[in-house]
């Protein structure tokens, strides 16, 4: 359920924990869901352990998951909100707002051809 992009920009331990707040924010991965182990994510995503559990110490300090000693980490219980989903959102639009740059368009242009694009719904 959790991939990671080896040749991204974004740092391997970013994009754990944005795809785990993904899962959590998209209702895939449910409020008092048990996480995978940290071993068994570290194997699952060929990644070191360290990095595993730096994650989910981040997303514990955040409130976003929960540790219990002796059962595992778990999805919080609060509901997630959905700024990470919207910051998802973003970088994806400010990637392909770049993409079209490059191509020569300007944001007036991207702007033009979505709005056309809504119409058409």
């Amino acid at each position: 359920m959790i991939k990671i992009d080896a040749d991204s920009a974004m740092p391997l331990h970013a994009q754990i924990a944005e795809a785990i707040q993904l899962e959590i924010a998209r209702g895939t991965m449910r409020t008092g869901q048990r996480l995978p182990t940290v071993r068994q994510l570290s194997v699952d995503l060929a990644v070191n352990s360290n990095t595993v559990a730096r994650v989910y110490q981040e997303l514990e300090r955040l409130g976003i998951v929960e540790t219990r000693r002796g059962q595992g980490t778990f999805v919080a219980l609060r509901p997630p909100d959905g700024s990470v989903r919207q910051k998802h959102l973003e970088r994806l639009c400010a990637e392909f707002v770049a993409n079209c740059a490059e191509q020569g368009y300007s944001l007036r242009d991207v702007r033009r051809s979505i709005s056309r694009l809504g119409k058409g719904k």
